[in-house]
Formats: structure tokens, C-alpha cells, sequence
């Protein structure tokens, strides 16, 4: 066990003993190059997108999977106990291997299973060789265990589909080799699979595996049956003082040394952790969850090359079904990168996403190849600039500023003139407007079909915050360079005269939008929040007070903020149901984590009390064991008990918390510090 890394995540046999609370619990990991390992507690199957590796094969985030399950059966002499589980269609589960799981937990990233069968002990890992496709599973005897002959027999599951979709066997047919007793190569169109035991050996043994049960797809709306294909056995000898284990990789050079291999991964998790201390000298001393989510941080990071720039990088929005998207990543960036120290990939990914502005915006998503960017965004390029303004604060770093600088200017520029969509200034006000029908451009962008839940069409408040917070921060940036900030200065000074138009004369916050097809919309949002969280706020301190108030009072519960007060009408409180019953309550009601943060440094913002402040985050550690362990949930129910749902592991929830965990701790140590001095 390794001391230097939190152990936060811990389940005992109560737990892992309950199929359904074994089964909501999951683990993820990463690779650093868009690929992901995922998995329930139980060992069960209940996504499409769990399994072992799951790789971009068509690069960048053409994803599939390839290698599914790895299921050990221990032998004992005259004894075979199942150590897995699966479900079948039908509602069966069989085996039961998940009864014998004496505890499960999280070392730093790393998911270990413990299980206990009588005299017998024996510990399971798996792991992700950092920025390579690689997979390792491991088992080993706890020390001072049995001295006899004991030895596992390992099930190899693969595959070859896009993780969205589902297998037709009759399109998958492999090509298998052989190239020693240790050793198989599984062969497809688009990759070449490299499965090696270990301490043991391959058995042969074709067979397909039909009608996995996928409950969760199910629960979605989405078809929940799936079929992977088995190649043979591992059968691998059992020993206490060694790993033996299959690793899974996509390269055609692949080390088959388990222990250097998982102190590389652990390295790695440690470094992290003393990296961001080197910036944030009091992370040692900070809340163990904290700590779990720097390193949660890491997992959202990938590499995205460009033909100009090949050290590229981007952020995945959340795991496992999104991609990178240009509002996601901006509102992430100060979290995963600039909290944890990591500068340099702040840095690639401002330059990486400088090269795809274009009049004035940035991709909202980044579509399959071969297909044309999604500008259908109203705000990436405003969170740009704040991001921008975010790492200008860390890093103090010019040189690169004076590189993009133009980029900036010509945000603002399109803005000013007109853009896409009806995005412009309106000269009577200096606010932003925004929309046209049938379009999403806000974060509020649900849309089946012609249907746009939340059109927002008009000028929505959060967008006009981010508009006056650019505007001043690129007047800051011109200073920097030695340019005159006046122009963007006035105009900030514009549009915070006309900001006073959201203010709502009842002394209920701020309207959510204004000037839109039918008026004024009162409806109480969170986008509010935006205009007191952000850098620079156009609202006076009772306009301020006034927006927390509301949204405190309506919109917060323990895990972030509802997208819409209960009392409305259109209010959902469940986020359930097929594909069009969910995106109809996204955006209505749904609790998203992200605004948790910003609550939080509203709430500073308005009463000066930053361990108070801090303490409405608090709660989310609780949820890093529950749902995608050591992560964050995208959504949850707007109603009590406010049950996770969407993707249990999301960039933006895991970013928001962390940043302004670690933003208001340096202001709680602050005044600290200034106290005795004051006294003295």
C-alpha cells in the first residue's frame, strides 16, 4: 500500500456484498491519450462502454473497445470458485463472484479488490500504462497466506466496436496468432490486440459470450444487450510474493513487467500530487477528497495533435460518452491545470484552441473526422478569455499572451461587428444578444430533433457576465503588453450601465434572459450566478447579495444547483426516462455539479467568510464514493435524495469544485496570516 497516496474511496463487505450498491459504484481510469478502462465494483457489466481497454483507434477520440473482460476463476485442488460476476439477459446473475469481495478500494487512481474465500486471501488490481494503450490485471496472494498450489483461470473477453454502440458478431471476425504459449495477437481492420499471461500460460478456447444484460443503457432508452467474444483462458499460478496477471496493449512492444509497471503508475499519481504542493504549499496538509480530486484532474487531460503543433492538448468533457468541447474545456482549465500546477498544459491547450478561433469563436464541439466544426456556441469563446485571464494570474506568462494576444482582440472585434447565429452587441444597451430559432448556444443546449428545450434566444445573462468579464480582462491584457486598454475599458464600462437591466425591480435576482421572443424571462435560473462568481462583476454588492439569496434559497442543494426553481411550471425533478424525457429535464431542474463552485465563491463574494464559503463544497466529498468513484458526477435529480445520473465522471464537476475549493482555502490562509499581524 502506498502511504504517499490518498485512500479515501473504501468499501467493506457490506458493500461490495450488496449487488446493487457494488454495482452503482465504478471505477475509471485513463491514459492520457483519450482512452479509458471502466468497470463496476461487482465486475459486472452494466455500460456499453465498460471494459478493460478502451482505445482511440482512429485517433483522436475514435474510440473502441477492444479488450472487455479478463474473468478469474480460482482453482483450489478439487476447488473452482468464481471470482466474477455477470449479468444475462433475462434479469440472471450468474456468477456470484462479487459475495467473496472482502473490500474494495481506490489507491490514489488505482481500483484494488480484496477477496476473501476461507483460508485463501488474494488481491486484484487494474491499471493504465500512462500515455500508452496499454491494460494490466493482477492478482496476487495476500502476504502470510496459504502455502499450497493454488492457481486462477482467466476468461479472455474481447472485442472491436465503437464504444457507443452495440456488437453485431457477425462483423467481428478476428484473425488470431499465436506467437507463443504466453502469447495471443487478435487482428481486426482497424487494430491489433496484444494479450500476454503473465505467470502462466494461453489456453485455447473460441467461443462467443451472448446477451450481456446492460442495465444502465437500459434505464437510458438505449438497446442493453451486448456479445464479446473469448479467445481462451489464462491460466496463471498464484503466488504471494510476485504479480501474475494479463496485460492488454495496442502496441507491438509491450514490457510484461507487472511490479515496474504498477510503481510507474503510482509514480505517476504521487508526482502529481507533489507537483501541484510545488504551487500550493498546503496541499499536503488539505482534506484527503481534495486530494483525490487533483488526481481525478489528471484523468480529463489528453493529447490532441495538430499538424502545427504537435504537443497539442485538450480536455474530455466527461467519461465515457463525451468528446472535447470548447465550453467544457474553458470552464475546466483553471481546475485541472492551473490548481494543480500544471502550467505548461494550461498553456498547450490555450495555444492548441487559439488555432480553431474563427470570426470570433471557438468549436462549441469537435465533430468526427472528416466533418466540419460545431461553432454553436454562444460563451466558448467568452470562457476563453476567462480562462485566458485565469492562467495570466497563475503563470505571469507574456510572452505567450503577446503570441495570442491578437486572437483575443479579434473575439472581441466580431463580437462588437456580428458573428454566427445573431450573436452581436446591441448598440442601445452594449449587451450581448444571442439566438435564432431552432439553435442551442448557451449551456443550456438540450435539443432533440427541431425541439430546443431552452432556445435562451435574446440576451442571456450569463453570457452578458462573461461579456463584461472578457471585455475587462482583455483591457488588463493590452496593459500587460504595453497597449492602451481604454477602448475595451469604456465599452466594459457600457455594458455594466446596461447590465443594470437584468436587475429585477422586486429584489429577486436577475432576470435570465432579456429582450427575448416574448419578453423579459423570469424564470429563476443559476446563470445568475455567473455575474457574481466571475472576476469582474457588473452588479453592485445588493444586486450581489440579492442573486445568492435567490439562488441559495431556490436552486442549491448538497451536490450543486438546480436549472430551474421547483416552483416553475416546467420544473422536472427526475432525470429518467428515454432519450427525449431526459433532455427535457436537463436543463429543467436537473442539479448540475459544475455550479457548485460558483456558488461557493458567490457566496465569498458577498460575505467575506471563505471557510463558509468552502463549507457548501464540503458534501461532494461524500459523493466521491458513491457513483464514479474518486469523481464527480455531471447532474442529479433536482429532487431529494438527489440521485446521481448523466456520466459519472465529468470534467467540469471534478474542475469547478476543486478550483474553488483551493481558491477560497488561499483566502481563508490569507487573513490567517494577516490577523496576528494586525493584532501584533
Amino acid at each position: 500500500m502506498n502511504s504517499a497516496l490518498p485512500h479515501l474511496i473504501r468499501c467493506g463487505r457490506a458493500l461490495c456484498g450488496d449487488l446493487v450498491q457494488a454495482e452503482r459504484r465504478e471505477w475509471w481510469l485513463s491514459n492520457g491519450l483519450g482512452g479509458y478502462a471502466s468497470g463496476t465494483v461487482a465486475g459486472t457489466l452494466t455500460r456499453r462502454y465498460h471494459g478493460l481497454l478502451v482505445a482511440p483507434v482512429r485517433p483522436p477520440l475514435g474510440r473502441w473497445l477492444v479488450f472487455a473482460k479478463a474473468d478469474a476463476t480460482l482453482v483450489d485442488g478439487g476447488r473452482e470458485i468464481a471470482l466474477f460476476s455477470n449479468r444475462w439477459a433475462g434479469g440472471v446473475v450468474s456468477p456470484h463472484g462479487y459475495v467473496h469481495l472482502e473490500s474494495f478500494r481506490l489507491e490514489g487512481r488505482m481500483p484494488v479488490w480484496r477477496y476473501a474465500i476461507g483460508d485463501v486471501v488474494l488481491e486484484q488490481r487494474i491499471w493504465l500504462e500512462p500515455g500508452a494503450h496499454t491494460t494490466y490485471v493482477a492478482w496476487r496472494l495476500a502476504p502470510g497466506t496459504v502455502n499450497r498450489e493454488l492457481k486462477l483461470r482467466v476468461r479472455l473477453l474481447v472485442n472491436g466496436r465503437d464504444h457507443h454502440e452495440s456488437t453485431h458478431m457477425a462483423a467481428f471476425q478476428p484473425v488470431l496468432e499465436a506467437p507463443d504459449p504466453a502469447q495471443r495477437l487478435v487482428h481486426t481492420e482497424a487494430c491489433s490486440l496484444r494479450l500476454l499471461a503473465v505467470g502462466g500460460t494461453i489456453v485455447d478456447g473460441v467461443n462467443w459470450f451472448e446477451n450481456f444484460d446492460l442495465p444502465i443503457e437500459r434505464e437510458r432508452g438505449l438497446a442493453h444487450r451486448d456479445h464479446h467474444f473469448c479467445l481462451g483462458e489464462a491460466v496463471l499460478s498464484l503466488r504471494a510474493d510476485a504479480w501474475s496477471g494479463v496485460v492488454g496493449s495496442l502496441h507491438a512492444e509491450c514490457v510484461p513487467d507487472l511490479d515496474a509497471a504498477l510503481e510507474r503508475f503510482q509514480a505517476r499519481d504521487v508526482n502529481l500530487l507533489r507537483q501541484a504542493a510545488t504551487v500550493r504549499p498546503a496541499v499536503a496538509a488539505l482534506p484527503a477528497w481534495i486530494q483525490q480530486l487533483l488526481l481525478a484532474a489528471d484523468s480529463f487531460l489528453f493529447s490532441r495533435p495538430l499538424p502545427d503543433l504537435p504537443d497539442g492538448e485538450s480536455v474530455i468533457a466527461g467519461y465515457p460518452w463525451f468528446g472535447d468541447w470548447g465550453r467544457d474545456t474553458m470552464i475546466a482549465l483553471p481546475g485541472l491545470t492551473l490548481a494543480t500546477g500544471r502550467y505548461d498544459i494550461a498553456r498547450r491547450i490555450l495555444r492548441t484552441f487559439a488555432r480553431f478561433a474563427d470570426q470570433g469563436m471557438l468549436p462549441n464541439l469537435f465533430s468526427a473526422a472528416g466533418e466540419p466544426l460545431a461553432y454553436n456556441t454562444a460563451d466558448a469563446a467568452l470562457w476563453y478569455i476567462e480562462a485566458w485571464r485565469a492562467y495570466m494570474e497563475a503563470s505571469d506568462d507574456t510572452a505567450t499572451l503577446a503570441e495570442v494576444f491578437p486572437v483575443l482582440q479579434e473575439i472581441i472585434a466580431w463580437h462588437i461587428s456580428g458573428t454566427r447565429y445573431g450573436i452581436g452587441v446591441d448598440e442601445n444597451d452594449s449587451l450581448l444578444r444571442a439566438g435564432e430559432p431552432g439553435l442551442q448556444l448557451t449551456w443550456m443546449d438540450a435539443k432533440l430533433g427541431d425541439w430546443v428545450v431552452t432556445p435562451r434566444i435574446g440576451k442571456p445573462v450569463e453570457i452578458n457576465a462573461l461579456w463584461y468579464n472578457a471585455l475587462l480582462s482583455v483591457a488588463s491584457f493590452a496593459r500587460r503588453l504595453g497597449q492602451s486598454p481604454m477602448f475595451y475599458a469604456d465599452l466594459a464600462a457600457e455594458v455594466r450601465c446596461g447590465f443594470r437591466r437584468f436587475v429585477r425591480p422586486d429584489g429577486e435576482g436577475l432576470f435570465d434572459v432579456l429582450d427575448g421572443p416574448e419578453g423579459d424571462d423570469a424564470r429563476v435560473r443559476p446563470n445568475q450566478l455567473l455575474a457574481v462568481s466571475l472576476h469582474h462583476s457588473p452588479l453592485d454588492l445588493a444586486a450581489r447579495k440579492a442573486v445568492v439569496r435567490v439562488c441559495g434559497r431556490e436552486l442549491l442543494t448538497s451536490h450543486g444547483l438546480r436549472t430551474l426553481a421547483p416552483r416553475h411550471g416546467e420544473f422536472c425533478p427526475y432525470y429518467i426516462g428515454n432519450l427525449q424525457e431526459r433532455d427535457g429535464a436537463y436543463h429543467q431542474g436537473t442539479v448540475w455539479a459544475w455550479l457548485l463552485g460558483h456558488y461557493a465563491l458567490a457566496d465569498y463574494q458577498v460575505h467575506g467568510d471563505a471557510a463558509l464559503a468552502q463549507s457548501w463544497l464540503e458534501p461532494i466529498g461524500d459523493h466521491l464514493s458513491d457513483a464514479g468513484l474518486g469523481m464527480v458526477s455531471e447532474i442529479f435529480d433536482g429532487a431529494p435524495p438527489h440521485q446521481p445520473r448523466g456520466t459519472p465522471a465529468q470534467a467540469w464537476s471534478v474542475a469547478c469544485t476543486l478550483e474553488a475549493w483551493l481558491r477560497l482555502e488561499r483566502l481563508k490562509n490569507a487573513r490567517n496570516v494577516a490577523a496576528p499581524a494586525a493584532a501584533s
